[in-house]
């Protein structure tokens, strides 16, 4: 997603974490990809901006059998990842790969019917711009599908028996200034209002369409969403550390500790429930 051009990343195991994502999240995919079948039913091209290591873009292949799909990328390591998946998928006659960051890198890839793009656009400084460009790789008739917003994952109950009540809420506080932290160190980056259709409309697309689609997954988790909720809390620990207190950095050291009987690798109550907001813009004919 992005530029991913960073040296001190270990790309093998970010795309394993993204990978177990995506699978976790792969019901509520199938979901949006039927809210894009109703607006977009034969594409020929789909480009996947952003793709990361691919799940995405094989199961749009795997979804519309007659298109070709093109998954873009920053980093070469993500893209293998994607062209193996396609690979033991079936699909590697229909799923390509392309090097370039976003949104300049599109211009090599010729016109698409669709343009999915999956929580990447919040990665570039000029959002608006960015959008403007995604909007002019659709082809006549095109559909930009655009994943932003929603409501922060929970994966716990308020109460989990240790530390203080409420933990993942006080996580969402720091996460949110963690992001804006990111947000401000892009590359020519512009503050703008969050109102996605209205981008949409102003990148000279139709705002056809807002839908949020849920994700609801009980407890006792699966082995596929025990993993990601792992992934997920390892990561807000290792990146929020510094705004949380004590309290709320013992607990998270316990949630990720295998040996601890309150772990996330012992507890009986890990569940995910998320909500992904999905806005479909149409160019005209």
């Amino acid at each position: 997603m992005g530029n991913h051009q960073h040296g001190d990343v270990d790309w093998e195991q970010l795309g394993a974490s993204l990978t177990r994502r995506a699978e976790a999240y792969a019901p509520m995919t199938a979901r949006i990809i039927e809210q894009l079948r109703a607006a977009q039913p034969r594409p020929r091209r789909i480009v996947d901006a952003g793709s990361g290591p691919g799940v995405i873009a094989c199961a749009l292949a795997e979804a519309f059998p007659d298109a070709e799909v093109v998954a873009v990328d920053g980093t070469q390591a993500l893209l293998d990842l994607t062209a193996r998946r396609a690979e033991r998928a079936g699909v590697a006659d229909r799923v390509r790969t392309h090097l370039a960051d976003l949104p300049d890198g599109l211009a090599d890839v010729g016109e698409a019917d669709v343009v999915w793009l999956g929580l990447a656009l919040h990665h570039l400084g000029d959002q608006r711009a960015a959008l403007t460009e995604f909007a002019r790789r659709l082809a006549p008739g095109g559909t930009l599908v655009l994943l932003e917003g929603g409501l922060p994952a929970r994966c716990l109950p308020r109460d989990i028996g240790i530390g203080r009540p409420g933990l993942q809420a006080r996580l969402d506080v720091a996460q949110e200034d963690r992001f804006n932290e990111m947000r401000a160190a892009l590359p020519d980056v512009k503050d703008e209002a969050e109102d996605w259709g209205a981008l949409l409309t102003a990148a000279g697309l139709t705002h056809a369409e807002t839908r949020t689609h849920l994700l609801d997954l009980p407890a006792p988790a699966s082995p596929t969403v025990r993993a990601h909720v792992a992934d997920l809390f390892g990561r807000l620990s290792g990146g929020l550390r510094e705004g949380l207190d004590a309290d709320d950095a013992a607990t998270l050291d316990r949630l990720l500790d295998p040996d601890d009987e309150a772990g996330l690798d012992h507890r009986p109550d890990v569940f995910l429930l998320a909500a992904q907001t999905v806005y479909l813009g149409r160019k005209g004919a």
